[in-house]
């Protein structure tokens, strides 16, 4: 088994981890910021929110765009630390927003809960949402069991989506105005709840699992190649480092709010594996 090792100590709740520019990018829901992680375990607030950020992810100009889960919007923050409403997601989404994948063209595919889940609303599922580079939003996929972590393949052409209360991974292909077609199974992985998650230069996804425990290399049609046991829930994970075979874990005792809000009682830790990232994020 992979050896971890803890590298970041006092988070309420990461989420989102990106690796951008030699650093590591992740949300903070219940600090209510995006911070980065350098190579020497530094921390460094980026962007401070009024609300609980979660999915990250840049324009090709260099605009970063974050999800702001309770508005049910994402923000657009230039290169000038300058930050707007990029789109309005409150039409289309049925809950919190939470997870993205912004493509290479800028375009961003964002999930929500499709419930209350805090407030114990009853599970209802959610639509896929579309963000143009403009900002438009359109509803491209319908009646997924909580859209969670998503990749992109290297090339473009496939967007691959985590569905955490179905314990599963479904796949499009994407058109060139990033619309969605060719629904399909990519992978069952029964008794999961798969929720942040990166894909390697061999096509396998590394999954968060939350339920689990575990961070797992799951590969088309399920199989779980390696798994790596995290002893409290594995929220969300991203391969990074200079030759992109650190796996960080963002792991968690919980993720209620009234348990973990001013705390820090979460952790990013990192192990090494044999595979490289790819694709987006």
């Amino acid at each position: 088994m992979a050896e971890l090792t803890t590298v970041l100590t006092g988070v309420d709740f990461g989420e989102g981890p990106r690796w951008h520019e030699g650093r590591l990018w992740f949300s903070d829901f219940y600090r209510g910021g995006v911070y980065t992680l350098d190579g020497e375990g530094n921390e460094e607030l980026q962007l401070r929110l009024d609300d609980r950020p979660s999915g990250l992810g840049w324009m090709p100009d260099g605009t970063m765009l974050v999800v702001s889960m309770v508005n049910r919007c994402v923000l657009a923050v230039g290169v000038d630390g300058r930050t707007r409403t990029h789109a309005d997601l409150s039409g289309l989404a049925a809950g919190f927003c939470n997870d993205m994948v912004v493509a290479a063209d800028g375009t961003a595919y964002v999930g929500n809960f499709g419930f209350d889940s805090e407030r114990g609303a009853e599970f209802a599922t959610a639509a896929l949402i579309r963000v143009s580079p403009e900002g438009e939003v359109s509803e491209v996929a319908a009646d997924l069991m909580f859209p969670n972590g998503a990749v992109i393949t290297p090339d473009g052409s496939t967007l691959i989506v985590g569905e955490t209360y179905g314990s599963q991974y479904t796949a499009w292909d994407i058109a060139g105005d990033g619309t969605l077609s060719n629904r399909r199974l990519w992978a069952k992985v029964e008794g999961s709840a798969p929720d942040g998650c990166c894909l390697d230069a061999e096509g396998g996804i590394w999954m968060a699992d939350f339920i689990g425990g575990r961070v797992a290399r799951v590969v088309e049609g399920g199989e779980i190649t390696d798994e790596i046991a995290t002893g409290e829930h594995a929220v969300a994970c991203m391969l990074g480092g200079d030759d992109r075979r650190t796996l960080y874990i963002l792991r968690s005792p919980s993720s209620d709010p009234k348990e973990l809000r001013g705390k820090g009682l979460s952790a990013i830790l990192t192990a090494r594996v044999a595979v490289p990232g790819a694709g987006l994020p």
